[in-house]
């Protein structure tokens, strides 16, 4: 993909300003795909497709948690992790209002609002990721040290398996 056909997103500009390289991905945006689609069409393994996920706290606080695109959150985990009460994800609006970015579109890079940033420790195990670019249908590929160098982040473990689809009652975080 040439420089031109990047799309000039705050992510992109952020991950520029940090000096941080990376591979842009462009595909067929699908509402409600998720990891799943973005992973099959760039032909890659969706646990390499990291999802941003903007959660609010109780005491009422907005955090980021990048997580597999093939797990979840154990929210209970999550709480635990950051001593509160209970978290649970944002909706939409609240999580554009914070991030700037459309939701499924939402990058960690570049936020309307410096957000405390947490990651699933086992995403910096493997040789590349693909987080999003600040837009719908655009991936960045990049090695989990840059993801490092780009962010602040605190590792975390908090990932648990998706259920399957036939599960009732569950609801798979989105990104």
């Amino acid at each position: 993909m040439a420089a031109s056909d990047v799309p000039m997103t705050t992510a992109v500009r952020a991950l520029r300003a940090a000096g941080v390289a990376f591979t842009p991905h462009l595909y067929r945006f699908e509402e409600h795909g998720g990891t799943r689609h973005s992973a099959e069409a760039l032909g890659v393994a969706e646990h390499a497709v990291v999802k941003t996920l903007v959660v609010k706290t109780e005491p009422r606080s907005i955090v980021l948690v990048l997580m597999h695109g093939d797990a979840e959150v154990s929210m209970k985990e999550l709480a635990r992790t950051l001593g509160v009460r209970s978290v649970e994800p944002c909706d939409a609006p609240t999580a554009e209002r914070q991030t700037g970015y459309q939701f499924g579109g939402t990058s960690p890079f570049g936020t309307r609002h410096p957000l405390p940033v947490y990651a699933e420790r086992t995403i910096f195990q493997l040789p590349t990721v693909y987080i999003n670019g600040g837009k719908r249908g655009f991936l960045v590929e990049l090695s989990p040290t840059d993801l490092k160098r780009a962010l602040t982040v605190s590792e975390v473990d908090v990932a648990q398996s998706r259920p399957s689809a036939s599960s009732e009652g569950t609801v798979p975080n989105e990104f």
